[in-house]
C-alpha cells in the first residue's frame, strides 16, 4: 500500500520540528544567520532596484539623447565624450531640422508665484521650459486638459502645464483649465494639470538632477516663451572657457545647458538620424565653427542612464557586500547543518535498516531545512523593515526614500530565505544520506 505523499511530507515536517526543538541553541543560530544575511541582501537590493529601474520600459528603446561635440576634443584628452548637454545653436538647429518623429529641447527654470488670494505670500516653484512633443514623447499623464500644441511653440504662447500639487495649492484641486496663473509678474494660461508624475530616475534631466529629486517639477512652459522672457537656466551651464556676454552672447556661445531628446521608432529611422547628426557636425566643420572631425553620440534611454552614472556607486558596492555577507551566513549554516545531521547518523542508519530510502532521508532533512528557512525569512523580514527605516543613515535622502517595503519584496525575502537554506542543506543531507546502515547498527 502506497503512502500519501502529502501525509508523508507532513510527517517529515513534524520530525523536523522535533529535531529542531532538541537543539534550540543551534537552531537559533541558524535562524539568525539566515535572517541577518537575507535582511542585508534584500535591503540593499531594494535600494539598487529603486535607483536602477527603467522609468518608462514600454518606450525606452525609442527614446534617444543625441550628443554633439561643440568643444575641441583635443583639449579634453583622448577618448573624451561630447558634452551631455547642448548649446543653444545646436539645439535650435536640430529642432528646426525636424528630422525625428518627435523631439524636444528642455532646460530647468524657476519662478516666484504671485499670490491670488488663495495663499498669503509668494513662494518659489521650479519647472522646465520645453516643447509640445515633450508630453506625448514621455507619455506624461494628465488629470485635466493636456499639453500645448506646436502652434503655441511657434506662437511663443504664454501657456503652462502645472502639477497636481501646484493646482491643489493655488486652486484647491479644482479643474483650473483656462485660468491664469501669475509667475514673476507674467500671466500664463493653464492648459493642463498633471497627475502625480515624477519618474524615478528623472531620465529627461539626468544631467542636472543625477536622476533623482524628492519632488517632481511644478510646471512646464513653452521653450520659446522662456526665450522671450530671457529665463536663464537653473541647472548646469558649462562653457569650457567659451562663454558670451549678455543674453544674446550667451545664446551664441558654446555654453552647454540644454537637454535634448528625440523619439526614433525603429532601426531604419535611428540610422537615418545618426547620419543626420554626422552630416550636421561635418557641416559645422566646413563652416569653420568646429575645427575637428564629427564627434557625435546617440544613446537610448537605458544607455543614457548608464552614461550619466545615475545608479550611485555606493548602491552597487552595498549590494555586492550584502550578498557576500549572505554567502558567509549560508556557509556557516552549512557547517551547523552538517554537524547537526551527522550527529544523527545512528538515527539515519536505523531508518535505512527499517526500509527508508535515501530519497526519504533527503525529503526529511530538506523539509527540516525548509522550516529553518521559513523562520529565518520571518526574522529577515523584521530586520529588513528596520534596515529600510535606517537607509537615510547610509544613502542620500533622495535615494533612501525610494526604497519601499511592498508585497513583492516580502515574497522575495521569504523565497530567498527558504531557497537559500534548502540549497545550503544539500551537502549536509547528501553526507547524511550516504550513511551505511550496517556500520551504524554494528557500532551501536
Amino acid at each position: 500500500m502506497k503512502s500519501d505523499p502529502v501525509e508523508m511530507f507532513g510527517y517529515y515536517l513534524q520530525l523536523g520540528v522535533r529535531s529542531l526543538r532538541r537543539m534550540p541553541v543551534v537552531t537559533l543560530l541558524m535562524i539568525l544567520a539566515i535572517g541577518f544575511g537575507v535582511a542585508a541582501s534584500m535591503t540593499s537590493y531594494a535600494v539598487f532596484r529603486a535607483v536602477s529601474g527603467n522609468p518608462i520600459p514600454w518606450k525606452s528603446s525609442q527614446l534617444y539623447a543625441p550628443q554633439i561635440d561643440n568643444w575641441d576634443p583635443r583639449t579634453l584628452g583622448p577618448g573624451a565624450e561630447p558634452p551631455d548637454l547642448m548649446d543653444y545653436q545646436d539645439a535650435m538647429a536640430l529642432m528646426d531640422a525636424r528630422t525625428a518623429a518627435r523631439q524636444t529641447a528642455t532646460y530647468p527654470v524657476s519662478f516666484s508665484v504671485i499670490p491670488n488670494g488663495v495663499i498669503s505670500k509668494p513662494f518659489n516653484i521650479s519647472g522646465y521650459a520645453t516643447y509640445a512633443d515633450f508630453f506625448p514623447m514621455f507619455d506624461v499623464p494628465f488629470q485635466y486638459g493636456g499639453g500645448w500644441g506646436e502652434t503655441d511653440d511657434r506662437g511663443r504662447a504664454a501657456t503652462i502645464v502645472i502639477s497636481s500639487k501646484l493646482n491643489q495649492t493655488m486652486f484647491g484641486g479644482a479643474n483650473s483649465i483656462g485660468r491664469d496663473i501669475v509667475l514673476n509678474d507674467h500671466a500664463f494660461r493653464i492648459v493642463g494639470v498633471l497627475q502625480n508624475w515624477n519618474p524615478k530616475p528623472r531620465f529627461y534631466d539626468a544631467a542636472n538632477t543625477n536622476g533623482f529629486g524628492s519632488e517632481g517639477p511644478d510646471f512646464f512652459i513653452p521653450f520659446t516663451r522662456a526665450m522671450d522672457l530671457h529665463l536663464e537656466t537653473k541647472g548646469a551651464n558649462a562653457c569650457n572657457g567659451q562663454g558670451g556676454v549678455g543674453w544674446d552672447g550667451w545664446l551664441r556661445s558654446q555654453c552647454v545647458w540644454i537637454s535634448f531628446w528625440v523619439q526614433l521608432p525603429d532601426a531604419a529611422v535611428l540610422q537615418r538620424y545618426r547620419s543626420f547628426l554626422e552630416g550636421y557636425s561635418a557641416q559645422q566643420q566646413r563652416a569653420g565653427r568646429f575645427n575637428w572631425p564629427p564627434n557625435i553620440r546617440l544613446r537610448n534611454l537605458v544607455q543614457w542612464l548608464d552614461f550619466e552614472k545615475v545608479v550611485p556607486p555606493e548602491t552597487k558596492v552595498s549590494l555586492l557586500v550584502s550578498f557576500a555577507f549572505l554567502v558567509v551566513c549560508l556557509v556557516n549554516t552549512v557547517g551547523l547543518l552538517l554537524a547537526k545531521f551527522m550527529r544523527r547518523a545512528g538515527e539515519v542508519g536505523l531508518r535505512r535498516a527499517l526500509g527508508a530510502s535515501r530519497r526519504d532521508i533527503y525529503t526529511q532533512f530538506l523539509a527540516e531545512a525548509g522550516i529553518i528557512g521559513v523562520a529565518g525569512g520571518i526574522v529577515g523580514l523584521l530586520l529588513t523593515v528596520l534596515g529600510m527605516a535606517s537607509l537615510g543613515q547610509v544613502f542620500q535622502p533622495d535615494i533612501a526614500h525610494l526604497a519601499q517595503m511592498n508585497i513583492g519584496l516580502v515574497v522575495l525575502t521569504l523565497l530567498v530565505a527558504i531557497v537559500a537554506t534548502v540549497i545550503a542543506a544539500f551537502y549536509p543531507t547528501w553526507r547524511a544520506a550516504r550513511v551505511q546502515p550496517a556500520w551504524q547498527l554494528k557500532s551501536n
